[in-house]
């Protein structure tokens, strides 16, 4: 395997931290938040976020290792999640995959029926920040646990 830099510009790092807890704040639910963290970096394979937002949501937040160990198949899991998080989620898989080049309206408007417009805006600042979190992690090839920056 080729070498890859454990570099992170430091002004890319305070910008995305700052972005970061801006749309969690404005959220308002960090649980929820961590969720769609969670999600995102399932998803992208990202085994450094997912290490991180995993102890985040369990540690910090209270979240149950049950719903944790099912969010990768939160469609089936019944109502251990709830139609509020369930849109959130469908609107992260929507962002994080973009299969067709632009989120689904469907996606979209089930997310919109359960977070008021500045709110709806931030889930999609959280979903959106830990995308390029999870590429940045994935393109170096950053270990959970290991150095980010």
């Amino acid at each position: 395997m080729t070498a890859r830099t454990s570099h992170l510009e430091p002004g890319v790092l305070r910008a995305l931290q700052s972005a970061g807890a801006a749309a969690k704040r404005g959220l308002g639910d960090p649980v929820l938040a961590e969720l769609v963290m969670i999600r995102a970096s399932q998803i992208n394979a990202c085994a450094f976020c997912l290490d991180m937002h995993v102890d985040v949501a369990v540690e910090k937040n209270g979240e149950s290792a049950k719903r944790i160990a099912l969010l990768n198949a939160w469609r089936e899991a019944g109502d251990l999640y709830s139609e509020r998080e369930r849109a959130a989620l469908a609107l992260t898989e929507a962002i994080t995959v973009l299969t067709d080049g632009f989120v689904p309206d469907d996606a979209y408007e089930s997310a919109a029926k359960h977070f008021a417009e500045p709110q709806l805006a931030h889930l999609i600042a959280v979903i959106t920040v830990i995308n390029s979190w999870n590429r940045l992690m994935v393109a170096r090839r950053i270990e959970p646990g290991g150095p980010a920056w």
